[in-house]
């Protein structure tokens, strides 16, 4: 299937590793400009060298911290000179920490706040005005199964992507008319460094080792495995190119089945 990615210009934001190189380098192998994101500066131009002897395709690594408000519209900045425009965007950031209410006090609640909705916000308001010049854009955000179900010990994160969630339920009726397409990605136990301190951080508290707690992780998948970011990235590369040129509104989850819900 050709998606119709030859030559389309993509921003993929948390993408040095894990859920955004995923999508990132599925973007590549389909002929996209990729502009990825990271705030550590020595990953994402490590991740860059990969994609770029993984597909031959252009590849722009900028440092990123999206919780920055000038780091996100460097990077657009950026994107823009390099390839004169964008086409796709990827929002994505790292989780908040792990815990329980009472774990938390107002400047961590803040905190998440500005790393996971807002840095959303600025993300989708700095391109938006190139998507609307080219008449047509497509946005995906990454947020989790536990907008669904949410996940223990993970409360600031259930709150704030559950935030995330409806302003892309939103949004896609409003830019609909624009021919701009918004879609939520919501990833169940992908095999990335983050499940993987999660399943540390369980086993400790638990006092049960690593591999006891993936097993009964699994146990929980009705395909029996964690996925994935090959699984999770080719999904996320259909959802934002032409071939998914009807779907939009939709929150749609990699989990293996995991999720008990009807909706």
């Amino acid at each position: 299937m050709d998606l119709g990615l030859h030559g389309k210009v993509a921003m993929v934001a948390a993408s040095s590793k894990g859920l955004g190189f995923g999508i990132a380098r599925e973007l590549a192998k389909e002929g996209a400009l990729v502009s990825i994101g990271s705030r550590t500066e020595a990953e994402v131009f490590d991740a860059a060298d990969i994609l770029i002897e993984e597909t031959e395709a252009e590849v722009l690594p900028n440092v990123l911290d999206v919780s920055d408000p000038d780091s996100i519209v460097q990077w657009v900045e950026n994107t823009t000179n390099a390839f004169g425009g964008v086409d796709l965007l990827v929002v994505n950031a790292g989780g908040p920490p792990a815990g329980k209410f009472d774990d938390f006090e107002d400047a961590d609640w803040l905190s998440a706040f500005n790393l996971t909705l807002m840095s959303s916000v600025r993300m989708i308001r700095s391109v938006l005005p190139y998507m609307r010049a080219a008449g047509a854009g497509s946005i995906l955000v990454i947020t989790s199964i536990s907008v669904k179900e949410p996940i223990d010990f993970l409360l600031l994160s259930n709150v704030m992507r559950s935030g995330v969630t409806s302003l892309a339920k939103s949004l896609s009726k409003e830019l609909a008319p624009e021919h701009i397409r918004v879609n939520n990605l919501m990833p169940g136990r992908i095999d990335t460094d983050r499940v993987q301190s999660l399943d540390a951080m369980n086993a400790e508290a638990g006092d049960l080792s690593v591999g006891e707690i993936k097993s009964a992780n699994e146990l929980k998948i009705p395909i029996g495995r964690y996925g994935t970011i090959e699984e999770f990235g080719k999904l996320g590369a259909f959802l934002l190119s032409d071939a998914a040129s009807y779907i939009t509104g939709q929150t749609i989850a990699v989990d293996g089945g995991s999720i008990n819900t009807v909706w």
